[in-house]
C-alpha cells in the first residue's frame, strides 16, 4: 500500500509536471492546490530532491521545479524513492530482497503469485510518465467540464 508520504510525492509531481512552463512554484501554493500539509510537503520535496526529481531556486520568483522533463520521470521511479520496493512481499523485491521463511522458495506457489503481483505493478508504474498523467488529468478535466455543460 502507497504511504501518505508516496501518495503526496506524486501529486506533488505531478502538480510541478502540470505547471512545468510556468517556472518554479512556491511550497504553498503546491500544498494548498493539492491538499497536503505545508511542512509534510516541505520534508518530501527535500526527499525528492535529494533523489534528483525537483530541483529549487532561493529568493523573488523562487520555489521548486522538475529536474528533469515529466516525460523522463516514472511514476514507478517517485514511488520507490519514497515508498521503498513495489514488492508486496520481501522475498520477491528487486531492490530490497529478504528471504520470508517459506519452506521451499523455490516451490512456493504463494511466492510465485507474490512476484507475479509485483511484476504488474512494475510494468505499469514504470512505463507510466508524469507526462501521461498530465495530459490524463488534462482529459479527464476537460470530461468534468464536458458534463457539466449538458447538466445545465
Amino acid at each position: 500500500m502507497l504511504s501518505s508520504r508516496g501518495k503526496y510525492a506524486t501529486r506533488a509531481i505531478l502538480d510541478l509536471c502540470l505547471h512545468y512552463e510556468e517556472g518554479p512554484a512556491q511550497v504553498h501554493d503546491i500544498a494548498e492546490r493539492q491538499r497536503i500539509p505545508a511542512k509534510f510537503l516541505e520534508q518530501i520535496l527535500l526527499t525528492l530532491k535529494r533523489f534528483g526529481f525537483v530541483q529549487s531556486r532561493k529568493g523573488p520568483g523562487g520555489g521548486y521545479f522538475l529536474a528533469k522533463p515529466p516525460h523522463e520521470i516514472t511514476l514507478g521511479a517517485v514511488v520507490r524513492a519514497v515508498n521503498g520496493p513495489l514488492a508486496p512481499i520481501s522475498c520477491v523485491s528487486v531492490t530490497g530482497f529478504m528471504e520470508c521463511g517459506c519452506p521451499d522458495p523455490n516451490t512456493c506457489a504463494l511466492r510465485a503469485v507474490w512476484k507475479d503481483a509485483r511484476d504488474a505493478l512494475a510494468a505499469v508504474l514504470d512505463n507510466t510518465s508524469f507526462a501521461e498523467i498530465g495530459e490524463q488529468h488534462q482529459r479527464l478535466l476537460a470530461l468534468q467540464d464536458e458534463t457539466v455543460d449538458y447538466a445545465i
